[in-house]
């Protein structure tokens, strides 16, 4: 067997910081099954998916039988943790991120935001109910905040209402770009109450009366997840099924904190991806009679990749750490989604750029990661939504409005 110096010099050979010493052997392990698994499953069929916009339909179920969320690997010398380690937490981002930045969206969707809505929003019963299925992925789920006409703004905008008669409720309105809606089992949905003007969470399913479910089409970017639009026309919702500890905004904003960390380390990874297809094209495409990557022009962009991607694993690396330590941080988090998301951006251009013509065709993976990083400099706050974040912090005035 593999010493874990073997297996992370084989994983993770752009990692010249070796923040990845810092796993454990059993984390290594399983992200050793983890990337054969990406890699010997998908990676013939990866750019056709993207080109088709095709969820690979084995995907979601097979990291349902890896057990990422309690596998014992990832418990070795950390008896009596409850959960897995915010290390183990980024490099498994990383990992799926460096491969297709659409596959850890998925997963990211499903236990990050979806997950963690039952998990902080839900009573005792809804936690014991729902969580372990979620966790092993017999349940899928998703998270049905963003609407047509607000994103950003959405804390102070929700149009989907809640009008309760009874012990039922009675919803109304749209949702927008809710990644992988239609896949779902269940939805936690927000809409404000009518009689109080507070939000509340609510568990829907798709097949429920009133719910219509489509998918948005033509996207340039993430296209392997469908993102769907959610018409709501008097879906009638139980009180049993209302997600009891949602009663404000803040307790939405502790799910979205939870997990903006997360899209911080899924840019650092798409990263990696964009660095490996460049290197590997690079290596490979002769012109004037000697391969690119000889030519110093394209080394001086390489070495600026790979800058880049050290800077990104640094702050991702703290934030894990800060993160362990119980410090989830709304700065912090919003500091490093801000600059990984940029620093991704930066790169695929100059991927793209080395790899000339070639670089807008589908078929090679630097046009995949150079679109879909246009969605990650988007999603879960926009740049500049994260830098009124940081800004407010830094001045103590809020810029928003």
């Amino acid at each position: 067997m593999s010493t874990k110096q073997e297996l992370l010099k084989e994983l993770y050979p752009e990692d010249l910081l070796s923040i990845s010493k810092e796993l454990t052997e059993g984390e290594v392990q399983f992200l050793k099954q983890l990337n054969d698994m990406l890699e010997e499953k998908y990676r013939d069929s990866i750019n056709e998916h993207w080109i088709n916009a095709t969820v690979p339909e084995d995907f979601f179920n097979d990291m349902g039988k890896l057990n990422y969320f309690n596998n014992p690997l990832l418990f070795e010398g950390r008896e009596g943790a409850r959960t897995t380690s915010q290390m183990f937490q980024f490099f498994l981002s990383y990992t799926i991120a460096r491969f297709d930045v659409s596959l850890v969206t998925v997963l990211g969707v499903h236990h990050g935001l979806g997950h963690n809505a039952f998990l902080f929003g839900g009573s005792k019963e809804q936690v014991a109910y729902y969580v372990p299925k979620l966790q092993s992925h017999e349940l899928r789920t998703c998270f049905a905040l963003t609407e047509p006409e607000h994103g950003s703004d959405v804390a102070g905008g929700l149009e989907t209402t809640a009008k309760r008669e009874g012990d039922k409720w009675i919803i109304n309105g749209a949702k927008k770009w809710i990644g992988g809606a239609n896949l779902s089992d269940v939805i936690p949905v927000f809409a404000v109450d009518v009689d109080t003007g507070k939000p509340k969470g609510f568990i829907i399913k798709p097949e429920q009366d009133g719910v219509d479910i489509d998918i948005i089409e033509n996207k340039i970017a993430l296209r392997i997840i469908p993102n769907a639009n959610i018409h709501l026309n008097n879906v009638v919702v139980k009180e049993e099924d209302r997600l009891q500890n949602i009663n404000t905004f803040k307790d939405i904003a502790k799910v979205l904190y939870s997990t903006r960390a997360g899209v911080a380390y899924m840019a650092t990874g798409a990263l990696a991806g964009a660095l490996r297809a460049t290197l590997d094209y690079v290596t490979k495409r002769k012109q004037f009679g000697k391969e690119i990557s000889k030519y110093q022009l394209i080394q001086e962009k390489l070495a600026m990749m790979q800058g880049n991607l050290s800077h990104a694993m640094a702050l991702s690396a703290q934030l894990a750490r800060m993160q362990e330590n119980g410090e989830y941080d709304e700065v912090a988090t919003s500091t490093a989604k801000m600059m990984n998301a940029l620093r991704l951006r930066d790169s695929v251009a100059m991927g793209r750029g080395i790899t000339g013509g070639n670089g807008i065709l589908a078929e090679y993976d630097i046009a995949r990661f150079f679109s879909d990083a246009e969605a990650v400099y988007t999603y879960e706050g926009t740049h500049e939504i994260n830098a009124l974040v940081i800004g407010r912090a830094l001045t103590g005035d809020s810029a928003f409005i």
